[in-house]
């Protein structure tokens, strides 16, 4: 008999914000089942005498107190003895991401892993999305000048991303070929994405909340004026929306192929109907921002789903 304890691998509680993080959401949730919650960080992950290991705490979270989490007592603990785990650190993915996704796999079929970490290691979540290009802005992957030149004299203002990075981070809006940038931008990410520019930002994105093959609900976020970055880590304000029939057409055919893939929880971006690329498995957030704006609670779905 499994005990009930769910582990949460993530950064550090102090670095959460919890008047939108989703980690927090979904142990707040699952604590009140009187459920245990296990915390540790990706670096306190080892196989030691073949046993998955984790450096971690014991942690209570509680929305009412101002520090919002209560750290009772820290242990090494052997990860087979979870009900669930659940992978919630951010990105980017880098080979420390692989590693840990490589250390879980070892006892995957011994304990539930959200997400499951060879789906996470499969899918990236830029490069997945270059199968649904026909639902994009016209987007191109690569670390070739030339392609990247051409590609800015055809549509005039382009939108560079890297591959592997998260929330905002890193992204750039070009309206004429700088080489200078562009050369340091390849130098540090390598392959990176270079997407038609849409001015319907201005308007918001959507995110859309997927959750075992199901599309559950969704938000828009609105960049903050002169911005065109609608991530609320960098001051986009969240609103309640429904999604068009476009709109959900697509996310019911991604949400369909992520639950092939073993991919339980995801989030998919849209800006003016189209999918801006960012198909998010390793952390995906923005429950608790639901659960705000219109009291839908995708935590109880998530841990009845999980259950089911």
């Amino acid at each position: 008999m499994t005990s009930k304890i769910i582990a949460i691998q993530g950064n550090h509680p102090s670095k959460l914000n919890p008047l939108t993080d989703t980690s927090v959401f979904l142990a707040n949730e699952i604590q009140n089942k009187k459920y245990k919650i296990f915390y540790y960080d990706p670096k306190n992950l080892s196989i030691l005498n073949s046993k998955v290991i984790a450096k971690g705490f014991f942690i209570k979270f509680n929305y009412e107190n101002k520090k919002f989490f209560k750290i009772l007592k820290k242990q090494k603990l052997n990860l087979t003895k979870c009900k669930v785990i659940l992978i919630r650190q951010d990105p980017p993915f880098n080979l420390e991401y692989i590693s840990t996704t490589y250390i879980l796999d070892r006892i995957k079929s011994k304990v539930k892993i959200i997400n499951n970490p060879t789906s996470i290691r499969n899918i990236s979540e830029k490069l997945y999305s270059a199968k649904y290009q026909r639902f994009m802005p016209s987007t191109i992957f690569t670390r070739d000048l030339n392609e990247i030149k051409m590609f800015i004299n055809k549509h005039k203002k382009i939108i560079l991303k890297p591959i592997h990075s998260f929330s905002g981070n890193d992204i750039h809006l070009l309206t004429k070929f700088n080489s200078k940038l562009l050369n340091k931008f390849i130098k540090k990410h390598d392959h990176i994405m270079c997407q038609k520019f849409l001015p319907k930002i201005s308007k918001g994105d959507k995110r859309v909340f997927i959750i075992n093959g199901k599309v559950c609900g969704a938000i828009s976020r609105i960049p903050k004026k002169g911005s065109f970055l609608s991530n609320m880590s960098k001051g986009a304000k969240p609103t309640n929306i429904k999604l068009t029939s476009i709109e959900n057409k697509i996310s019911k055919l991604i949400a369909h192929d992520l639950k092939k893939e073993n991919i339980f929880f995801a989030g998919v971006d849209f800006i003016d109907q189209k999918l801006n690329g960012d198909i998010n498995v390793t952390s995906p957030t923005g429950l608790k921002t639901l659960f705000d704006l219109s009291g839908k609670n995708l935590a109880k779905i998530f841990w009845k789903e999980l259950k089911a």
